[in-house]
């Protein structure tokens, strides 16, 4: 008795060894440098497409924006193959390898010769040799090792910092949350980097700006695997969609049962107590009645112990509860796409638009287009503190007073209109004004950017936290899937946009809004195009918040002080 006991407290002290900030020293290094991978190599990505590849303006767009959209729906599968498989240790291992073999592969298409077109110094690189099969092939080849790389390192990054640190004690949950604010920040500042330090080496050369951040990207997965006798691991529970499915699947086998509209004690629901791990029991709601069907218990429906006989038959109130909570979602969802056009939209073309301004500052030293945008990351980093750490704590002092996260989403949505309209006006400004000897000055968008970084501080993080707030504690593996899901969603939207402007916004006579040349095109149209569906796109937010109902349950007290949208 005395050997298992003393083999046990050895296990147990060998266990207590995992974890903590030693492993996440590892996890967050991996993360950050993929990061600065990726984004280093998307931050001036159609630049090189343009001067490179000699793609004309509309085609090199289009290919971006479907790149970005694989790479923000990858993270939805890569959550599911983590959770139901393979476990967050071996998919972000696996994702790794992906992105170092993606990275290499596009350095790659910058340093062989035969992987590009010739280099040519014609100024509209729609005259130049275009890229043949086997160069698109082997680029769009690395593009997409890049996306499964993302796809599996993004979702499971956090999650995995999570397992290391003991959450039933109050210096695991102090670990936690120091993991949060650290991720956060490492964000930001490979954001910051990516587009002032790596942008301006690709000025250089694009052969020095892939290698760096493929270098880094190297000691990344190495970094990663020399962790590995520091971590927790956690075994893979089984999917959330399977659940999802079920009740679905439940409810339409039971598609012909009468219920009532509002319970009155004679149907009877399965409705057991929740499993370990569940912080929360959702009470049976009014909504999506339906659903509620995949609950009734009918004849042998339960065995003899009180349990499914079929669970593609019968599933738990607190099951189908989930399911709502998802649909509830969805509308909310769907109205934060546009706004995430009208960034990608700016950070698309506003590159463009900067290649065409003045961008000295002083004498010797002229900015790199596609560092503009810093001008948003810097905006949020100054706003974010202020309306935490000042804004909040006045009004709440002036009187009972709080944004709402679908009031701050709402705000956001305002900021991003007020953004494509200033960016609109800056165009026309730009091209009325500009001639042979005198340029604008690139400091004319920092403007849109501003009112952009304040769009992103408001309904970007306003989504992340509500998609949060608004699931199951066990769902959230969907919740932090749906924002990237958001921005697949824009990127291909705007992929369709461009695509359709460009096709039938010009004539014989007139030249489309989305020329290869800036000056002879209507860029600012597109611009206030975006704005107007932004305006439309503001009604339909307003709609749903308005008719938004909260998850239920005891642990939501904070939601019953929400108050429905602009009820300011």
């Amino acid at each position: 008795m005395e050997v298992v006991e003393d083999s046990m407290n050895r296990k147990f002290l060998k266990e207590k060894k995992r974890g903590g900030w030693r492993a996440i020293t590892f996890i967050l290094g991996n993360e950050t440098l993929e990061k600065l991978g990726s984004i280093g190599v998307s931050a001036n990505f159609t630049l090189y497409l343009r001067n490179v590849f000699h793609m004309e303006l509309v085609e090199a767009s289009n290919v971006y924006y479907l790149w970005m959209g694989l790479t923000n729906f990858a993270p939805l599968l890569g959550a599911l193959i983590s959770d139901a498989y393979i476990g967050r240790f071996k998919t972000i291992a696996y994702a790794s390898f992906f992105a170092l073999l993606g990275l290499m592969t596009v350095t790659l298409t910058a340093c062989l010769p035969q992987l590009h077109p010739p280099p040519c110094n014609n100024p509209h690189p729609d005259e130049c040799d275009d890229p043949n099969k086997l160069q698109l092939g082997v680029l769009f080849l690395g593009l997409a090792f890049l996306s499964i790389g993302s796809g599996g390192i993004r979702p499971c990054s956090i999650p995995f910092g999570v397992d290391q640190f003991d959450q039933r004690t109050e210096q695991g949950l102090k670990g936690m949350a120091s993991f949060f604010n650290w991720y956060y920040l490492t964000l930001t500042m490979v954001l910051i980097f990516s587009h002032t330090v790596v942008v301006y080496l690709q000025t250089v050369s694009w052969i020095i700006g892939f290698s760096i951040p493929t270098g880094l990207m190297a000691c990344a997965v190495i970094m990663f695997f020399v962790g590995t006798r520091f971590y927790v691991y956690v075994k893979p529970e089984g999917s959330v969609f399977s659940g999802i499915a079920r009740v679905i699947v439940a409810a339409r086998k039971k598609r012909n049962l009468e219920i009532p509209a509002v319970d009155d004690g004679t149907v009877e629901y399965y409705d057991p107590p929740v499993k370990p791990g569940v912080l929360s029991k959702l009470p049976l709601t009014s909504e999506f009645k339906f659903l509620d069907k995949g609950a009734v218990i009918t004849e042998g429906d339960l065995t003899s112990e009180g349990a499914p006989a079929d669970r593609w038959r019968l599933c738990s109130v607190q099951e189908v509860e989930e399911v709502k909570c998802l649909i509830r979602v969805v509308p909310i969802w769907s109205a934060g796409i546009i706004s995430i056009v009208a960034m990608t939209t700016q950070g698309t073309f506003i590159v463009f638009q900067a290649v065409k301004m003045d961008r000295h500052m002083g004498p010797h030293f002229e900015i790199p287009a596609a560092s503009v945008v810093v001008i948003s990351y810097i905006t949020i980093g100054i706003w974010l503190p202020i309306y935490d750490r000042l804004l909040v704590p006045s009004l709440s002092r002036i009187q009972e007073f709080r944004f709402t996260l679908l009031q701050r989403m709402g705000i956001g949505i305002i900021f991003a209109i007020l953004s494509m309209f200033t960016a609109g006006f800056v165009e026309g400004v730009r091209r009325t004004r500009d001639t042979a000897v005198t340029q604008t000055s690139v400091f004319w968008l920092a403007v849109p950017l501003i009112l952009m970084g304040l769009c992103e501080s408001f309904n970007f993080i306003g989504q992340i936290e509500f998609f949060n707030s608004q699931f199951p504690e066990h769902m959230r593996s969907i919740a932090n899937s749906l924002f990237p899901l958001s921005f697949a969603a824009a990127n291909y939207l705007s992929s369709l946009l461009v695509t359709t402007v460009h096709k039938f916004s010009g004539t014989k006579d007139q030249p489309d809004w989305l020329n290869r040349d800036l000056d002879k095109g209507k860029l600012d149209y597109y611009y206030y195009m975006i704005a107007g569906l932004g305006v439309v796109n503001l009604v339909y937010f307003w709609y749903c918040a308005r008719n938004y109902q909260y998850k239920a349950g005891p642990q939501n007290e904070d939601n019953k002080e929400e108050k429905p949208f602009l009820d300011i």
